[in-house]
C-alpha cells in the first residue's frame, strides 16, 4: 500500500515520534509510504535523513499551501490512503478534498473535545476512520461527537533498548553530578502546570526525610521553569533538584534514575512513560487520561491518586526501600511495553486498520 501521512507541526514532539517510527515501519514492510511536512521541520528532516519520500509546504499560510500540494499529489495519483497525523493536517486533507478522493484516516491523541462548529464536526464525519492512541481518547471523543463506529484504538509504541550496562549508568550519573549510591527520581517532559513537576519537588521533601540523599532530576523545559527553581530554593532543596533543560540524548536520562515519575494531570497517553517502562525503570503515575491503561498498578508500576504529596512520597519510598520489589516493576514494566506498547506493535496494529479500511470494512 501507498499512504500519504500529513503532519504539519514544525517542533519534534511525541506525535511526530510516532510518524517517523510509522513511516520507517510501514517501509521495513514494503510500503512506500510517503510524507507531506513543513519546510524546516524536525519531521521533515528526519524523514528525509530515512530515506524516506517527503514532500515539503511552505510555512506561510501552512495549511492552504499543504491542501494544495496534497490536491496535487492525489492528482498524480498513486497514492491510496491519506493519514492526517495532527490537527493542522486534518483541515488541510479536508480543505484539499481529500476525503473525495481517497479513504481518510485522522489520528486523535490527545482528550480534549472536538470542537462542536460544523467545520469541526464535517472533518471528522468525512474520515473513514479515526485512531484514537488510547481507549480514554477514544471514549472522549465520542463523547463529544465523533461517530463510535469509526473509531479504533492503536496505543502508541516505543523502540523496546537493550538493559542498560552498567557502566553507561554510571556515566550517565556522573553526567547529571550524582553519586553512585545515592537515590535519583526523575521526569521527562515539558514544565507547564498540567505536567505536575510541582507536586515531585514537594514530595522530595518528604523522600529526604527517610532518604536523605535523595534528588530529583527534571529533564524538560518551558513556562514554569522559574516558578520550579524557586520553589525547590523555598523549599530548602538546594541542589537536589536538577533542572537538566531538554535534553537531546534523553537515553541518558533513563539510564541513570532509579525511579521515574509522571505527574502529569491530562494524559492521552505518554511517550515518556512508555520510554521509562522500557527501561525497566519502576514507574509512578497518576490515575489520570489514559495512564492507568499503561500502567498495571502494583504490577507493572504504581499508580496515585494524584497530587497528594504523602501519597508520592509513600510510593517512591516504597520501591526505595525494597529492591527486590522495584526491580520487578521495572521488569514487568518492560515486559508490559514490550508486549503492548512496542513500535512494532503500534505498526503493525496500523497496518491492520489501513487495511481494514482499503477494504472497506470500516463503516462510514
Amino acid at each position: 500500500m501507498i499512504p500519504l501521512i500529513v503532519d504539519l507541526e514544525t517542533e519534534w514532539r511525541g506525535g511526530q515520534n510516532q510518524a517517523l517510527l510509522l513511516l520507517k515501519g510501514l517501509y521495513e514492510r514494503g510500503h512506500a509510504a510517503e510524507l507531506v511536512a513543513a519546510k524546516g521541520s524536525s519531521l521533515g528532516h528526519r524523514a528525509r535523513k530515512a530515506d524516506i519520500r517527503v514532500h515539503h509546504v511552505s510555512r506561510g499560510m501552512l495549511q492552504l499551501s499543504a491542501a494544495a500540494r496534497i490536491r496535487s499529489i492525489l492528482r498524480e495519483g498513486g497514492i491510496e490512503l491519506v493519514h492526517a497525523n495532527e490537527a493542522h493536517a486534518v483541515t488541510a486533507a479536508w480543505l484539499a478534498g481529500a476525503p473525495r478522493k481517497a479513504p481518510f484516516v485522522i489520528s486523535r491523541r490527545v482528550g480534549y473535545p472536538l470542537g462542536q462548529s460544523w467545520i469541526a464536526q464535517a472533518r471528522y464525519r468525512a474520515a473513514s476512520c479515526i485512531i484514537a492512541n488510547s481507549q480514554w481518547v477514544a471514549e472522549q471523543a465520542v463523547a463529544s461527537g465523533a461517530p463510535a463506529e469509526k473509531l479504533r484504538v492503536a496505543y502508541e509504541g516505543v523502540v523496546i533498548p537493550e538493559h542498560t550496562p552498567p557502566e553507561l549508568r554510571m556515566a550517565a550519573r556522573h553526567r547529571w553530578g550524582v553519586a553512585s549510591d545515592a537515590p535519583l527520581l526523575g521526569c521527562v517532559g515539558v514544565l507547564l502546570p498540567d505536567k505536575g513537576q510541582e507536586w515531585l519537588i514537594r514530595a522530595v521533601v518528604e523522600v529526604r526525610k527517610e532518604f536523605p540523599g535523595a534528588r530529583l532530576l527534571l529533564a524538560g523545559d518551558g513556562a514554569m521553569r522559574k516558578e520550579l527553581e524557586a520553589l525547590a530554593k523555598t523549599l530548602g532543596l538546594g541542589d537536589a533538584v536538577i533542572f537538566a533543560g531538554f535534553v537531546k540524548d534523553v537515553e541518558s536520562v533513563y539510564a541513570a534514575l532509579d525511579v521515574f515519575l509522571l505527574p502529569s494531570f491530562f494524559e492521552a497517553l505518554n511517550n515518556s512513560l512508555l520510554a521509562a517502562m522500557a527501561h525497566a525503570i519502576p514507574s509512578i503515575a497518576f490515575r489520570r487520561g489514559a495512564l492507568a491503561e499503561i500502567i498495571e498498578d502494583g504490577k507493572s508500576g504504581l499508580i496515585v491518586s494524584g497530587p497528594e504529596v504523602q501519597e508520592i512520597s509513600e510510593a517512591v519510598a516504597r520501591t526505595l526501600r525494597d529492591r527486590d520489589f522495584a526491580r520487578s516493576l521495572g521488569e514487568a514494566g518492560r515486559i508490559r511495553v514490550t508486549e503492548k506498547f512496542s513500535a512494532d506493535s503500534m505498526v503493525e496494529r496500523m497496518v491492520e486498520i489501513y487495511d481494514e479500511v482499503l477494504r472497506g470494512r470500516s463503516a462510514i
